[in-house]
């Protein structure tokens, strides 16, 4: 079978975009929305990819000269979509961490417009201490203002070589998160006055929501996938054919980006917040929510969870009891919107790894799901008993093993250390105490809400006696 490798008559595209991230999501979302761009317009647009952590894929991508193919599988108003894409715009991938110096030359590409970035919600973080100096510095907002620096000093801050800077990670106004942290390092290095203008004056900022259903890589189906290809592709991606992506714009974006000239489903507005509110509550919620319940269960697949009558049950009482009573919009639209998550995460063609969800589950239930649990709490005086069998769920995944099986954990060290450390003490109900007090994790010390600490401590010491199932049908009934 002959190699992936790049036709010598493809166009060699100039770099209109930096991208930091190199995984499933951006392949099969970011990358396929401007594929489709340069298919459909004249922005003829290539992508150089950033390896944003040490361990990465980009060495994968640079062997397949950055092509990799997309499968679209679904069912939409009842018809079958069932499409190929080989993803031909991505130039070159980089790692900082071994190649710093052509990173840092990104910043001299003369048509460099774009920067797109998903690094999970655990990526637009502010480190206290970082260098300038460092080769690369740790944290995608420190990268980036190193970047912007480099294009300041080698454009001599000229006013049209600022960039549009769109971020896709699933936490609130992440451009004005990450904005905020690039001036902060700004500031902590000493850039100075002019620099800092020239960021706020000639380069933008804009609060995204992004909404496509990826699993990823088909591990268990690559025969099938393969079948569909005549050569060698290590990064094949699946994901479902919907396709939402909603962006903060003064029609800065819109003139030049067209998109209503592509297959995609793009919303250039003035405010993102009730899409993100919407979207990051119940189809984000609900993924999250249903890993580690479904995962102990025994499910390791959406499809499988949501065809498991217990799980099924579970996610409707959740949604429909819980989050939705939260939500200060019409509660009919909200309806039909879970109806339809609901219908898409139940997609015959899409085989969603619960293991590849839980990935960062620990800050993306503090996004994606305690608001629901404390809003839920704070209006009715009580606590939510689904989200909290939720929670308990996810505090006991973490403990790492299960019924002499390794469960797969994917945080970063700090993250699982922490916990690692707490499931050392002496009785369930310490270790649940100190990880609920521990407010860097959740934003606040949730020991402190009522009755939550014996809530959960009875959860999990229940989990460990009867089972998952059992537990949440025996303390239901109470």
């Amino acid at each position: 079978m002959k190699t992936l490798k790049r036709d010598v008559n493809m166009n060699k595209l100039p770099i209109r975009i930096v991208q930091f991230g190199e995984g499933n999501f951006l392949r099969a979302f970011v990358d396929f929305a401007f594929h489709q761009l340069n298919e459909k317009t004249d922005f003829n647009g290539g992508i150089a990819v950033v390896q944003p952590i040490e361990q990465g894929m980009v060495d994968v991508l640079n062997e397949q000269d950055g092509l990799y193919t997309l499968f679209l599988r679904g069912i939409e108003n009842e018809k079958t979509i069932d499409q190929r894409h080989l993803i031909t715009n991505i130039v070159k991938g980089i790692n900082p961490y071994k190649d710093f110096q052509s990173f840092l030359k990104l910043a001299q590409e003369d048509q460099l417009e774009f920067v797109i970035s998903n690094t999970t919600e655990a990526g637009i973080e502010y480190i206290k201490g970082e260098q300038l100096a460092a080769a690369p510095p740790k944290s995608f907002p420190a990268k980036l203002t190193r970047l912007l620096w480099e294009r300041f000093n080698y454009f001599k801050g000229d006013s049209k070589k600022g960039l549009k800077i769109i971020p896709c990670e699933l936490i609130n106004f992440n451009a004005d998160k990450l904005k905020e942290y690039v001036l902060n390092y700004s500031n902590d290095w000493d850039l100075g006055p002019k620099f800092i203008s020239w960021i706020k004056l000639y380069n933008s900022f804009h609060n995204t929501l992004v909404d496509r259903i990826v699993p990823g890589y088909p591990s268990n189906e690559i025969d099938f996938y393969n079948s569909k290809i005549d050569y060698k592709d290590n990064l094949i991606v699946v994901a479902e054919a919907f396709f939402l992506w909603v962006i903060e714009d003064n029609k800065l974006l819109k003139n030049r980006l067209q998109f209503d000239k592509t297959e995609c489903d793009v919303k250039f507005v003035e405010s993102i917040q009730p899409y993100r509110t919407r979207k990051v509550r119940i189809l984000n919620g609900i993924h999250t929510s249903l890993v580690p319940v479904s995962y102990l269960h025994g499910n390791r697949t959406v499809t499988e969870s949501l065809s498991d009558e217990f799980i099924a049950d579970f996610v409707n009482n959740l949604v429909f009891d819980e989050i939705i009573s939260t939500l200060k919009m019409d509660r009919e639209e909200l309806i039909l919107f879970t109806k339809q998550v609901i219908d898409r995460f139940k997609n015959p063609f899409i085989i969603h790894q619960l293991s590849t969800i839980a990935l960062n589950s620990i800050s993306k239930f503090k996004v994606r799901v305690l608001p629901s649990l404390l809003s839920y709490s704070n209006k009715y005086n009580k606590l939510p008993y689904n989200l909290c069998f939720s929670l308990a769920a996810l505090l006991r995944f973490y403990k790492g093993d299960w019924k002499g099986d390794i469960l797969p954990i994917k945080d970063n060290s700090e993250v699982i250390s922490f916990f690692d450390e707490q499931w050392k003490l002496d009785n369930t109900f310490s270790s649940v105490k100190v990880i609920l007090s521990n407010a860097e994790l959740w934003g606040e010390d949730l020991s402190q809400i009522e009755n939550l600490v014996n809530m959960i401590t009875n959860f999990i010491d229940s989990f460990d006696s009867i089972g998952i199932m059992e537990t949440y049908k025996i303390q239901l009934d109470k």
